[in-house]
């Protein structure tokens, strides 16, 4: 039975309406100025899912008449105070003295009066419940875990681990959390303690120039995209294309993104032999990633956290259906066997990938359902939905004594 037959009726947002609605809701919570604490700015080199999501609804409520200002650390060859879209940036301290520094300057009211307060903790918090006072909320996409050993020294990994784990989340259980997907709210509940009321699940958008259009390639084409380190192992999804092209002589796969493992995947696919046929492209521009959405048979990814996994759905409305890692995020941004295929192992992984490149008729299934599912998902409603969880803290705190 074809799943499009079945699917839940439903109505796209209009992006217009949304802006407005954030506009009222807005002026009616008296929120006015906003703070944003960002550990990344989206024009650092390392920028990813947590960077576009951030600025993305910084830009909306722009739009929308909110004064947003984001305080993050400095990026190189940018300026300390810069606008982009409609919000101003605010670039000093480096990658760990921004955690002290800026709550120390929202402390101080250096750079103006605020109305409310987003914290974005990714890995290390800036424990804004200790020091922040009025109306605020923290955005936790996902439990870093393993990342922590995957990324840093043992001992140093532990003390973060337990920093994650154990330490802040108790700072942080009187205050509003949002996070993306209904998978990750179980991890925070699970494995953090929170109580399921304080988290908000508010999904990322996607942007209206992911749409379908073009050709596919000729031949079979995987496409995976993501910043080159651990988390994201793209080593391992090498492998499982290796094998894939035991099966499929002429697929070819294109691999998007930069990071400090670039040099140890150039090097496997020398010394495997997969360079021939696995192009790492490194940064590209909004119009290539498109076309290689659209072109693509399949998009794949083989990370082992995600809050969302923002390139499956992106790739979803551009046509192209996903073969992806069963893990909290992944588990929402993909409807298993309606707009792609969710695996356990290597080995469930390759017999995947094998599956949607052989079989045209459920390629062709999967790709309608990629494209009804992404079309659920507009960066208004998720700039919408952020601030309704910060306006209700808002009216919540004006209602004590």
């Amino acid at each position: 039975m074809d799943p499009t037959a079945s699917s839940p009726s439903f109505r796209v947002p209009d992006p217009a309406e949304e802006i407005a609605k954030i506009g009222d809701l807005a002026a009616e919570s008296g929120i006015r100025r906003v703070s944003m604490l960002a550990w990344r700015d989206l024009d650092d080199p390392e920028a990813g899912g947590s960077e576009v999501h951030a600025s993305t609804v910084a830009s909306v409520w722009g739009q929308a008449g909110i004064e947003v200002t984001m305080r993050t650390s400095y990026a190189a060859g940018h300026p300390q105070v810069s606008w982009r879209d409609g919000y101003r940036v605010i670039r000093k301290a480096g990658r760990y003295m921004v955690f002290p520094r800026a709550a120390f300057s929202e402390l101080m009211g250096w750079h103006g009066s605020r109305d409310g307060l987003v914290e974005i903790w990714n890995g290390m918090p800036f424990f804004s419940p200790v020091w922040g006072k009025g109306p605020r909320i923290v955005w936790l996409h996902h439990v870093h875990a393993e990342m922590w050993q995957m990324t840093l020294p043992p001992r140093l990994a532990t003390m973060g681990s337990t920093l994650e784990s154990r330490i802040a989340p108790r700072f942080y259980r009187r205050t509003p959390i949002v996070t993306l997907s209904e998978s990750s709210k179980r991890e925070l509940v699970d494995e953090l303690g929170f109580k399921p009321n304080r988290v908000t699940v508010v999904p990322p958008g996607v942007d209206p120039r992911f749409a379908p259009g073009g050709a596919k390639s000729a031949t079979p084409l995987v496409v995976a995209a993501g910043r080159l380190v651990p988390v994201k192992r793209f080593e391992e999804l090498i492998e499982v294309l290796i094998r894939v092209k035991e099966q499929h002589p002429g697929l070819g796969a294109v691999i998007v993104g930069e990071g400090y493992r670039r040099d140890d995947l150039e090097a496997q696919l020398r010394e495997t032999g997969a360079d021939r046929w696995i192009r790492l492209a490194g940064h590209v521009s909004d119009e290539e990633l498109l076309g290689l959405y659209r072109s693509a048979w399949v998009v794949a990814s083989a990370a082992a956290r995600e809050g969302w996994g923002m390139t499956i759905t992106e790739a979803g409305a551009s046509g192209t259906p996903a073969v992806a890692t069963r893990i909290a995020g992944h588990t929402d941004a993909i409807v298993h066997e309606h707009s792609g295929l969710l695996v356990d192992r290597r080995e469930d992984f390759v017999l995947a990938l094998d599956r949607v490149l052989r079989d045209t008729e459920l390629r062709e299934r999967l790709s309608r359902g990629a494209i009804e599912h992404a079309s659920r998902f507009t960066w208004a409603a998720t700039a919408r939905g952020t601030l309704e969880v910060l306006a209700a803290d808002a009216v919540r705190r004006r209602g004590r004594p």
